[in-house]
């Protein structure tokens, strides 16, 4: 994400992630909220971070949310949806020949979806502009 940051480097951001050994040293000078982990088909974390996506995107009311995959995008892009927000997602750069579990659900909402390899979908919507290295 931090490969994209003239994209939105102007804008007011604010950054959702999960609490790792560098976040903080990362995103030292941003807003930064945490969401529950672990994520990896944890009915628990999602609700949970639906709930947290409910509760900021309801208060900061963003004209566009961007994410880079993980869990945690599925809940924000869909209650993102629901206000209205841009969604746009970027698959990982693992993924050189189909889309991740995450990327697979996101596709539907996603109003611009990214692979980082050609070879990486075919579907209709995905746009390879080239990868994040």
């Amino acid at each position: 994400m931090l490969c994209l940051e003239s994209a939105w480097s102007d804008l007011d951001t604010t950054w959702v992630t999960l609490e790792a050994a560098d976040t903080d040293q990362l995103l030292e000078d941003a807003k930064v909220v945490l969401g529950r982990g672990p994520t990896n088909r944890s009915l628990r974390a999602l609700l949970a971070n639906f709930a947290l996506a409910w509760r900021l995107i309801r208060r900061e009311r963003p004209d566009a949310i961007l994410s880079t995959g993980a869990a945690l995008a599925f809940p924000f892009f869909l209650v993102g949806k629901l206000f209205g927000a841009r969604l746009v997602y970027v698959e990982s750069l693992t993924r050189t020949d189909r889309l991740s579990l995450t990327g697979r659900l996101i596709y539907p909402l996603a109003d611009a979806f990214f692979v980082q390899w050609p070879e990486a979908d075919r579907r209709k919507r995905t746009r390879y502009a080239g990868n994040l290295l």
